[in-house]
């Protein structure tokens, strides 16, 4: 029994540090100017201490299962990570039709979709195992968008990651005010981002002395990284695994050198 016992309280001790370490989700109820906002967090109950956080902003269709799975993946690489709610809690579009229309009320007035984004960093940034000092941004399509322009506010984000996302802005100037590192993974056949928007975006970029780096994967249209749209190019929307998997890894060399150390 003596030679026995050891190694049952041994295993009963790695048994129960496996079922402790799991992703730890919930929704968040908020608000930002008295409307209310329900995000999505996620982290690795696993990892002791403060940890960076990243905000994962959603595509035109609003919080659902992609960018909650998009929070979830990085929460298993060490990160805290929050979905926030641009649009409004219980606001989903159910068509593309609607989801265009909602989201194009955020992209003619940016001051509202700062204003959106910038909650929901609040938000990230109050967790209590989250390091404060130790935050990025990353977005898709809309989202994508939005994180630029949480950048060009002047937010306090180390490192702000657009995957094919719009690049316009009606106030260019504002990238001055920029204060981490730029990354924007676009779709070299990207009927949404065509590449005179991606020469504007860089010469925005140069022009506010930022430092950036644009990507552009051949063969990739819009939404390169969501497989719900398909593997169909000639619609302009297709999944690409190939750019998925590229573009993913590209923004982890990024968090590699502004959140250095184990996440």
């Amino acid at each position: 029994m003596r030679a026995i016992l050891p190694s049952v309280l041994l295993a009963a001790m790695v048994w129960t540090g496996v079922a402790h370490a799991a992703i730890q989700t919930r929704t968040i109820d908020y608000s930002e100017n008295e409307i209310d906002l329900e995000g999505y967090l996620a982290y690795d109950d696993a990892v002791a201490g403060k940890r960076p956080g990243v905000l994962v902003v959603h595509e035109w269709w609003g919080v659902n299962d992609y960018i909650r799975g998009r929070a979830r993946q990085l929460a298993e690489q060490g990160y805290v990570a929050f979905a926030p709610d641009i649009y409004g809690k219980g606001i989903r579009p159910p068509t593309m039709a609607v989801a265009g229309e909602t989201a194009t009320v955020f992209l003619n007035d940016r001051a509202l979709l700062r204003a959106r984004a910038q909650a929901g960093l609040e938000v990230l940034r109050r967790q209590e195992n989250v390091d404060p000092s130790r935050l990025a941004a990353i977005g898709y399509c809309f989202g994508g968008a939005a994180v630029l322009e949480l950048a060009r506010s002047g937010a306090e984000v180390l490192g702000t990651v657009s995957f094919h996302g719009i690049l316009t802005t009606p106030h260019p100037e504002d990238a001055r005010n920029i204060k981490g590192k730029v990354l924007v993974l676009t779709g070299g056949d990207d009927p949404n981002v065509p590449p005179d928007q991606v020469d504007a975006f860089e010469k925005e970029m140069r022009d506010a002395h930022v430092n950036w780096q644009v990507n552009s994967y051949g063969g990739a249209g819009h939404g390169f990284t969501n497989p719900a749209n398909g593997t169909d190019p000639s619609r302009g929307i297709a999944y690409n695994a190939q750019a998925d998997r590229r573009s993913w890894a590209e923004m982890r060399m990024l968090f590699d050198e502004i959140f250095p150390g184990p996440a």
